[in-house]
């Protein structure tokens, strides 16, 4: 007997445990030896979260994606495995232990280097496993047994020798360049951590003595608290206005520094004054002109944006604090002036402090020789993009990119394994500690402070998770892996990094047989797969300012993980953002409870039928099966030979219902592999709910009661089989309430330790009964139409009727009187050749029905019902119209698309006609 399920659905009391079994079991490891051989591989990477995080709705789309995926693979039949873990997130990590430092009035400073380690380790093992444990709570597939940490020694290993490499092959450098510096924490970052905003600002015009004359060189700045590090004044060559003056100098208001004029084409005679202060410590422009004419560079701020002594009296000052008093003490100079002017101001990523462009000496990957590869792997094919336009944003960044500046002025990350020689003041680097300096042999040897760019480990995750620079059986298996979901957030950040340091890397790692590995095999996956931004319901995006941020674990605790998983996944589809609505979650909570119903109902007929027990569960044979091919049904039977009796079914609502889940598996199995989570969920949605519980499960009731032995026991078999598959085509979507019922279904007997590990249905075109899902359809078609038509004419629930059909081909309703009978309450029904006036009726393409009922139709009532739909009926065939006869949308569309348009267009014209013909019968008011 199954085991009796609850009478009502609670997520709360079977989701934990689940959750719990599956990690418990180890069920979704993934092993490089001693499976299929010929296995296909599925692999994926989840993008790290932060060590520092906390699960949102973002994480929660991206984890319910993939987990959708790495399921539905692993029950295809795939050497399916999803590597988890988390990054060890340099500045937040850093950051949040320093704020609890401040509360306990102290600081890392105080601390010392090594204490505060110990002291972010601390905090790690404390704190850091809140979003691996809620990822577990929410049962997502991944391999826990390879769960990784960007900092452990295998890792840290890997990070150390790709530096090394990287400097051996003259791809890494040290130098002085402008970066942008965050004066909050205290660190370069990238451009790609810059965001940059566009505000109302000040223009700044300042009059400079000239050197040996009474006027002034009025110099147009937005930032007059850097002009204590101006070295020149620069511009146009050919501005007719400033040629005399070339050649001269000028003063430094304040502190009296003598600088030239000098003429460079950069300059734009139309910005300000078209004078221009050259500050190359503090301005990437000016230190390209600067180099040009070979300035000096003068630093006038420390870490903290603070200005230093040679700001003269506003030394000690905050740059902001510092323009104000600057700006106070030049009003009321001539030629001084103060105007709007709009610009953009760059902004830290983390902090919102607006960045510093400061000259600082820090570590460069030289990136065009790795980018040239990327690029080259993406040109070829061998990585896809979808959607497809993000393939464009990629190499338009890639063919314009910058030289990457890795190091951060943090404590917590890897640290750079480079050596500062006190005597020679060389640099060595090396894969170990060095016991001397490899220039000179000194002993006196100082590690670099800086750590890496956190990007760069994670960089390296597609290798390093699985051994490298080792060659591991894990990485003879595993790599490339198949595919990388994520947001376009970190496009540049990740992704674009991870194919280049792939394509540049395990070039150098020959194939599995002793091959040389291509680029085609180098790639760190073969396809990356951009999902949409979560948006609350009216389309706006979350922030804590607002106030509309979705806590994706209150959300599960209010409607279940199934529910959330669900609305997510049928909100899914490339490009599209979404909208997030509780509002569907209710809906998809309601799904749920009908899936639960349908099962109750199942196991109290199975025991009403069998109370003694002495049914063999059917079951397939895992060791034989191949998931790619055939019919995944699952006949139970208490006689094998009734059990091979169901595939050739008499009835028309058995071969409808057999064709129905093996349309829509075929349907979903399209879906998923176009990553149209959308298509698939609603179309498992429609089968469940609509064909299987509203439609076949009321059809096979009377029959589950008949007294007829055969067709009782085959009906219920039947309804058992189909069921059973559907939870199996339902489980990678809501992998909770499948793996409740189906354990149950199968009390004591499954077939495998979890419905994760059962085949997924699939079918080829000769399981497919078109002409059956036709009729089918014809029948539902009139079974709803005279619902309709008794709900207008106010027929009693209960009460039974003849109806009149008109029809040109009436076969498929008179071979299922019956059906029509039990489900519209229909008495008999008589073919005519003209339905008489004044009946309720409806008209579809291919028949016309009316209702006899002896309470007189509402003559009003049905004519603004009729005019009603003429309304609709023409809008649609006037879109329908407009589409068929656009040019451009008929080359481009595809051609079933076309054909469906036309189909309806031709159905649409019948519709009007009889609508029409309807209206006209009806007798006056």
């Amino acid at each position: 007997m199954p085991r009796e399920l609850p009478k009502t659905y609670d997520p709360a009391a079977i989701e934990e445990q689940w959750a719990e079994y599956w990690v418990r079991e180890n069920l979704f490891h993934a092993a490089s030896i001693g499976e299929s051989a010929d296995a296909r591989n599925f692999t994926m990477l989840l993008p790290p979260p932060n060590v520092t995080g906390r699960l949102h709705m973002g994480h929660m789309l991206n984890q319910t994606e993939m987990d959708i995926l790495t399921r539905w693979h692993r029950m295809r039949g795939d050497r399916t495995l999803w590597v988890p873990g988390t990054d060890h997130a340099g500045i937040a990590t850093q950051m949040m232990v320093e704020r609890q430092l401040a509360a306990e009035k102290t600081s890392r400073q105080k601390l010392g280097r090594e204490a505060f380690l110990e002291r972010v380790w601390k905090w790690k093992e404390q704190y850091g496993s809140a979003i691996l444990d809620q990822m577990k709570r929410l049962g997502v597939s991944v391999d826990w047994s390879r769960q990784y940490f960007t900092m452990d020694a295998d890792l840290s290993r890997a990070v150390r020798e790709a530096f090394v490499r990287l400097h051996e092959q003259g791809l890494i450098y040290r130098g002085s360049y402008i970066v942008n510096w965050c004066p909050d924490c205290q660190t370069a970052i990238s451009d790609l951590e810059v965001i940059h905003e566009e505000q109302l600002g000040k223009l700044y015009t300042i009059p400079y003595g000239i050197v040996g004359s009474n006027e002034s060189l009025l110099v147009a700045t937005t930032r007059p608290e850097t002009m204590f590090g101006d070295v020149a004044v620069a511009v146009h060559p050919i501005d007719e206005r400033y040629r005399h003056l070339q050649g001269e100098s000028v003063r430094v208001p304040f502190i009296g520094r003598e600088i030239p004029i000098i003429a460079d084409p950069w300059v734009s005679p139309g910005f300000g004054t078209g004078a221009v202060k050259i500050t190359p410590a503090h301005d990437p422009n000016d230190y390209a002109v600067g180099q040009r004419h070979k300035l000096q560079s003068i630093n006038v701020m420390d870490e903290t944006a603070h200005l230093n002594e040679i700001a003269g009296p506003f030394a000690g000052l905050d740059r902001f604090e510092a323009r104000k008093r600057i700006v106070t003490q030049l009003e009321g100079q001539p030629g001084f002036s103060v105007k709007d002017h709009s610009h953009a101001i760059g902004k830290c990523d983390r902090s919102k402090t607006v960045v510093e462009p400061r000259l600082s000496k820090q570590w460069f990957v030289r990136i065009q020789p790795l980018a040239e590869k990327a690029i080259a792997a993406v040109d070829e094919g061998h990585i896809r993009f979808t959607p497809e336009q993000y393939r464009k944003t990629y190499d338009e960044w890639m063919r314009n990119i910058h030289d990457w500046c890795i190091s951060r002025q943090l404590w917590w990350g890897h640290r750079i394994p480079a050596w500062h020689c006190d005597a020679c003041e060389q640099v060595t680097v090396a894969r170990e500690t060095p016991e001397a300096c490899q220039h000179c042999g000194s002993k006196a040897l100082t590690q670099e402070t800086d750590v890496l760019d956190t990007w760069f480990s994670s960089g390296l995750l597609p290798m390093s998770v699985f051994g490298w620079p080792d060659q591991t059986p894990d990485l003879a298996t595993f790599y490339p892996t198949e595919l990388l979901v994520t947001g376009f957030d970190i496009l540049f950040f990740w992704v674009a990094r991870m194919i280049m340091f792939g394509c540049h890397f395990m070039l150098d790692v020959p194939m599995p047989d002793g091959s040389a590995r291509t680029l085609k095999d180098a790639v760190p996956f073969r396809e990356v797969y951009i999902h949409a931004l979560v948006r609350d319901a009216e389309r706006q995006k979350m922030s804590k300012t607002k106030g509309n941020v979705i806590d994706p674990i209150e959300i599960v605790k209010r409607y279940g993980t199934d529910a959330v998983r669900f609305t997510l996944a049928t909100m899914a589809s490339p490009g599209t953002d979404i909208a997030f609505s509780e509002a569907r979650t209710e809906g998809y909570r309601a799904f749920a409870n009908k899936i639960w119903n349908a099962a109750r109902f199942l196991f109290m007929q199975r025991e009403r039928l069998y109370p003694n027990g002495g049914m063999i569960v059917g079951s397939i044979d895992l060791a034989t099966v191949d998931r790619r091919e055939g019919v995944f049904l699952t006949y139970p039977a208490p006689n094998p030979e009734i059990g091979k009796q169901q595939t050739d079914q008499s009835r028309l609502e058995d071969r409808w219902i057999l064709s129905r889940i093996y349309t829509t598996a075929n349907a979903v199995n399209t879906a998923l592999e176009a990553y149209r989570f959308d298509e698939a969920a609603h179309a498992i949605y429609q089968f469940f709910w609509g064909d299987l519980c509203d439609w076949y499960l009321e059809l096979v009731k009377l029959r589950i009661e008949s007294e007829n032995e055969q067709d009782r026991t085959l009906s219920f078999l039947l309804f058992n089989a189909v069921f059973e598959s559907s939870l199996r085509m339902l489980s990678p979507f809501m992998p909770f309430i499948t793996e409740e019922i189906w354990h149950a279904f199968y009390d004591g007997h499954p077939p495998a330790r979890s419905i994760a590990l059962m085949p997924y249905p699939f079918s080829g075109r000769k399981e497919l009964d078109e002409g059956s899902e036709a009729q089918m359809a014809q029948l539902q078609s009139l079974i709803v139409s005279v619902r309709s038509a008794r709900k207008d004419a106010g027929v009693p629930e209960r009460e039974s009727i003849p109806i009149l059909l008109r029809a040109a081909d009436s076969s498929v309703f008179e071979q299922n009187l019956s059906t029509i009978q039990r489900l519209a309450r229909v008495t008999t029904f008589e073919i005519v050749s003209q339905l008489p006036e004044g009946l309720a009726h409806r008209a579809t393409p291919t028949f016309d029905v009316a209702i006899v009922y002896e309470k007189p139709v509402d003559t009003k009532a049905e004519r603004e019902r009729l005019g009603k739909e003429l309304t609709k009926l023409e809008k649609e065939k006037e879109n329908s119209d407009r589409q068929l006869a656009n040019e451009s949308f008929l080359a481009k569309a595809p051609g079933s698309v076309i054909e469906g348009i036309r189909r309806r267009n031709a159905e649409l014209t019948t519709l009007i006609e009889r609508t029409r013909g309807a209206l006209g019968n009806l007798p006056p008011e």
